[in-house]
């Protein structure tokens, strides 16, 4: 019920997203009719139509990526036709002289005669299908929950309840609007001007969708938006769990001795069962009971997630700092693409990540569940009573996460301690925190059942070999350039000298490549504008911008080294075979 609540709330907070104001006009084109016949039938048919939309996203699969794409361009064409109505009283007879229902719904928009239901449901469909809203963290948790146990009647509901928060705020927006609409009624002739600008406004929004704008343009007002509030949100409605009271003061019995000290932090729930990794690197399978007396901390994490891979030098660096101390820390490593799933690539990034503590491979998301966890990163920090004591989703707040370490420390010895001053972990490449004061670009993923912002005007056909052209991509869009094919997951390069070009903002840009199943190693040339980055290359690539992909991995490919300002980011392979996965950024 909480999750629902907060997905209600996200979906409230778009009314103040850059990414609404497409549909606007839409919208507000009804200010002037009746609520209840008009404005919510309208509203309802683009929550329906939105959850359901989304959910065939959250699916996948080419069927779903073809009905998506053959409604946008149905409700395209609706609702430039409403524009042209709004805008021409002799083109609304023109348009709804055919005798047919659709015709004369469509008149009655125009004619202002009794609001049709009908008609109200009809624009509601066609915003529906056209609205994209800026993926903050509350509509990323939905999707990311559906891609790895399924869409179900649950997502559906998720999808619908943000839907249904947008709705609400754009219906006490009309609610307003309708003020506006009716003063200007009284005046003489400017009711009819009103409509008229509405008309304007219509076909704007029609054209700039039709082209994209809506994503490209509105990425250049506002990248955060309202996702800092939306983790706001998540941080205290489902961060804080019932459990979470107060009344937990009393320091854990162990070995049959009451300890001293007691830390105020609350409990959350006890550490469930670890059975059910596949694997286990660094170490025997622990259990509950094995680790009974010790202070535990559960870091779930995958390896070729950039908020993973800046999170790995801390808890590195608390593991070897308290080890001695009774600090227990254990990876969990729940894989998040097909790739992470073999076992040898988790054993070779657990060795280039230096790490020494236990990893539990949880291929099959059993200790995931076990544990109700949705996030990766996500830490949890559990006493030597075997219980739950703190949890951290995502990156930051390591001060916070150590002292925690050391109040639990501290109980388990009865006392408290000299820990001197906080760790700081020298990291390097794509460990470094990110630039988040210069950040404009959010991930982006390849594969079709994730894609955002593709801008090849070909268009994706999915799991089907393809030529595709670059142009030049907007802000926050990408291009393939050669003969791809696009398959769930990933893009995969058919022949040699096919490109990808990324239009970005942020000091660093990452990007997930693997050499595909025959393993052969894949050459590539990065350029930055043109020409090659310099002293602008990130870790995995040259001054000139040369790299090898050699294993499937996450490549820092540009570390900007001066102002951080907007750059066209291009990769060339010059052998076939390679496999993209996903961008992210720094």
């Amino acid at each position: 019920m909480i999750l629902f609540t907060i997905a209600y709330l996200a979906g409230v907070l778009t009314i103040v997203s850059p990414c609404i104001l497409p549909v606007l006009p839409f919208v507000f084109s009804r200010a002037g009719q009746p609520f209840a016949r008009s404005i919510v039938p309208m509203l309802i048919g683009k929550v329906v139509t939105f959850a359901g939309v989304a959910t065939l996203a959250a699916v996948g699969g080419d069927w779903a990526v073809q009905a998506n794409e053959a409604g946008r361009y149905a409700a395209i064409a609706v609702l430039a036709v409403f524009g042209v109505i709004l805008l021409s009283p002799r083109a609304a007879a023109v348009v709804t002289r055919p005798a047919v229902a659709l015709g004369a719904r469509l008149s009655q928009w125009a004619a202002g005669q009794k609001t049709s239901i009908g008609a109200s449901l009809l624009l509601g469909v066609a915003t529906g299908l056209l609205w994209a809203p800026c993926a903050g963290p509350v509509l990323g948790l939905v999707l990311t929950g559906a891609a790895l146990h399924g869409a179900n009647m649950g997502t559906t509901l998720l999808l619908t309840a943000y839907a249904a928060g947008a709705a609400t705020s754009l219906a006490l927006a009309v609610l307003a609007g309708r003020r506006v609409f009716a003063a200007m009624k009284r005046s003489l002739g400017l009711g009819e001007r009103f409509r008229q600008g509405l008309g304007i406004a219509v076909l704007a929004g029609v054209i700039a969708i039709a082209l994209d704008l809506d994503t490209g343009v509105l990425a250049r007002l506002s990248f955060a938006g309202t996702t800092s509030i939306e983790q706001s949100l998540l941080d205290r409605l489902r961060g804080k769990p019932p459990e979470a009271a107060a009344n937990h003061p009393a320091a854990p019995a162990v070995n049959g001795q009451q300890r001293a000290y007691r830390s105020n932090l609350p409990v959350e729930g006890t550490l469930p069962s670890l059975d059910g990794a596949v694997e286990w690197l660094n170490s025997e399978p622990l259990s509950v009971e094995q680790l009974r007396g010790k202070v535990v901390l559960v870091d779930f994490w995958t390896y070729s997630c950039i908020n993973c891979i800046r999170t790995i030098p801390y808890v590195r660096a608390w593991a070897e700092k308290y080890r001695d101390q009774g600090l227990v820390v254990i990876g969990v490593h729940a894989p998040e693409f097909a790739f992470e799933r073999r076992f040898d690539n988790v054993k070779r990034a657990v060795r280039d990540f230096e790490i020494g503590y236990p990893v539990a491979i949880d291929n099959e998301f059993a200790i995931w569940r076990a544990f109700g966890n949705s996030y990766w990163p996500a830490h949890y920090f559990i006493d030597a009573a075997g219980r739950i004591r703190h949890h951290h989703f995502g990156e930051g707040d390591y001060e916070q996460s150590e002292r925690v370490i050391q109040e639990l420390l501290a109980e388990a010895a009865g006392s408290r301690g000299g820990n001197g001053a906080p760790v700081r972990p020298a990291a390097k490449g794509a460990e470094v925190a990110p630039d988040i004061a210069n950040l404009q670009s959010g991930e982006d993923y390849l594969g079709y059942m994730r894609a955002g912002n593709f801008a090849s005007p070909e268009g994706a056909a999915a799991d089907e070999a393809r030529d595709y052209t670059a142009g030049k991509p907007g802000l926050n869009q990408w291009r393939l350039a050669g003969n791809w094919t696009v398959g769930a997951e990933q893009a995969t390069l058919n022949r040699s000298g096919g490109a990808v070009t990324y239009r970005f903002s942020a000091r660093d840009l990452h990007l997930v490549l693997g050499p595909g199943a025959s393993g052969r190693k894949v050459r590539f040339q990065v350029l930055v504008d043109g020409v090659a980055p310099g002293p602008d290359h990130g870790s995995d690539i040259d001054p000139d911008g040369n790299g090898t992909v050699t294993d499937t991995r996450l490549y820092q490919l540009v570390r900007q080294s001066g102002e951080v300002r907007e750059r066209t980011f291009e990769i060339r392979f010059l052998d076939p075979g390679v496999e993209a996965f996903a961008f992210t950024f720094g």
